[in-house]
């Protein structure tokens, strides 16, 4: 029998590796990124029950955008530009492929 995954979706890893890469960087310390998530999620969960999935890792990705926004190492407009061109790409890329910018 094979173990389940440890993450539900590829991104769900990434977004884990980023953040934890992030870290080892230097670019924050970790009980700072603990508290904010805690508060991301309990704000995030007044409103709904977190299932652990896409949920929860869209307030991982919450969270990470707002320490760095924060911080000055990635500035709002930057991020809404990249993440529009990850939309775009995500889109265009046929099921099963990588997505490439």
């Amino acid at each position: 029998m094979r173990p389940e995954p440890a993450f539900e979706a590829p991104w769900h890893a990434q977004l884990f590796a980023l953040t934890v890469h992030l870290n080892e960087a230097g670019l924050f310390a970790w009980p700072d990124w603990a508290a904010r998530f805690g508060a991301t999620l309990k704000q995030n969960g007044l409103e709904r029950d977190l299932n652990g999935g896409d949920d929860y890792f869209a307030a991982w990705l919450e969270t990470l955008e707002t320490l760095l926004a924060d911080s000055g190492a990635a500035a709002p407009d930057a991020v809404q530009q990249m993440r529009a061109k990850w939309e775009a790409a995500y889109l265009r890329t046929p099921h099963g492929m990588a997505v490439k910018l």
